[in-house]
């Protein structure tokens, strides 16, 4: 296969299960799996730029939002973090911080796997709730984040603000919610991502709050 059918191939592929994932909430493919995908496809498209094509999941953060839901756009967009696999790739990032004259500090923590969110507050009071979606455009999902009991409805002062996060689920919440599937003879949810993704886009948000 030469590389121009290749990259066709890999973009027809990732955006196929990039739609499972940010808009099913159920992928059909590990992470590792899409992950080395992905970066077979950079690597082509570096090497043969003049084959990239339009709809290439190299050139968008998110995918399509859910029709489901009211549209929001983002004001600020909400892009997505670049991967490191190796030591060196990690010592390639710091050198380039240190050529771009700066001695950074580093903060690790885990990486929690859950959805991306934009929470909006008025005057102090929680008005808007949104996915990330495509990175510029998200979901409207307001009526189901306040149904999450964690989230703060109202501030202790009166700020105009937007807080962003993420949305996630506890594994032994998780393997809760599996059990009570299985009892009423629901399809079980693949992993607390998707588990959190599915909650969230629940048409009715009493859904979400159980």
């Amino acid at each position: 296969m030469d590389p121009k059918e290749r990259i066709q191939e890999l973009v027809e592929k990732l955006n196929r299960y990039s739609y499972e994932y940010y808009v099913l909430d159920n992928p059909s493919v590990s992470d590792v799996e899409y992950d080395s995908l992905l970066r077979e496809l950079e690597s082509l498209e570096r090497e043969y730029p003049e084959y990239v094509l339009p709809n290439s999941p190299t050139q968008r953060v998110g995918d399509t939002v859910s029709e489901q839901f009211e549209k929001v756009t983002h004001e600020v967009p909400m892009l997505s973090l670049a991967n490191a696999f190796s030591e060196g790739e990690l010592k390639d990032f710091h050198e380039r911080i240190v050529k771009a004259g700066f001695r950074p500090e580093y903060v690790c923590e885990l990486k929690i796997d859950g959805i991306s969110m934009s929470l909006k507050y008025k005057n102090g009071i929680l008005f808007q709730g949104a996915t990330r979606g495509n990175g510029t455009v998200g979901e409207n999902i307001t009526a189901n984040v306040k149904r999450i009991r964690t989230i703060p409805k109202f501030l202790k002062k009166n700020l105009d603000i937007e807080v962003r996060g993420e949305v996630y689920m506890r594994k032994d919440v998780f393997e809760r919610h599996n059990r009570l599937r299985k009892e009423r003879g629901e399809e079980l949810f693949r992993n607390p991502r998707n588990a959190a993704g599915g909650s969230l886009r629940q048409l009715n948000p009493a859904v979400t709050e159980e």
